[in-house]
């Protein structure tokens, strides 16, 4: 299995936004968001990746296959100082189990160096399962957890260094 991850830009915005209408509905019955009456989730939060320079969004493919989407950001949600934050992260169900998840993960980080924090919202477990065993393999076991509980977010976050 090949797994690329490309950067994504302004003319990637349309194909960014469907993606992002699957990945709402994966989060739907989680975060009990509904699905507004054009039978859309109402959400543009993926239009900053092309006005902010911050946003670094990048798609996922899987053997040639669009698979999903990377966005990072250059700064912390919860604190704000400059460190990498993996804002948004999807793939597909369809790739999930034969690992193109952990893969792109990887390639995501491979491609920033320095800080990170990666964020779960509370209730999503196998989000959480996920990025703990990815984290752990890539750090070889070198990253903090930390539950965070506040406006900022509530949930778990791993915390870690890639810069070496």
């Amino acid at each position: 299995m090949n797994v690329a991850l490309t950067p994504a830009g302004p003319e990637q915005e349309p194909v960014f936004a469907q993606l992002m209408q699957l990945y709402y509905y994966d989060l739907s019955e989680l975060l009990g968001i509904e699905i507004g009456e054009g039978g859309v989730f109402p959400f543009t939060h993926h239009l900053r990746c092309w006005s902010d320079p911050r946003y670094h969004p990048f798609l996922i493919r899987v053997d040639g296959h669009l698979a999903g989407f990377s966005v990072v950001d250059a700064r912390s949600r919860l604190t704000d100082e400059p460190l990498w934050d993996m804002s948004q992260f999807f793939v597909l169900r369809r790739h999930r189990a034969a690992g193109a998840g952990a893969r792109a993960a990887v390639a995501t980080f491979d491609r920033f160096r320095g800080r990170w924090e990666v964020r779960e919202v509370a209730r999503n477990t196998p989000a959480q399962a996920f990025w703990r065993k990815v984290i752990d393999r890539y750090t070889a076991g070198r990253f903090m957890e930390v539950m965070w509980d506040d406006d900022r977010w509530r949930g778990p976050v791993q915390c870690f260094d890639n810069a070496r």
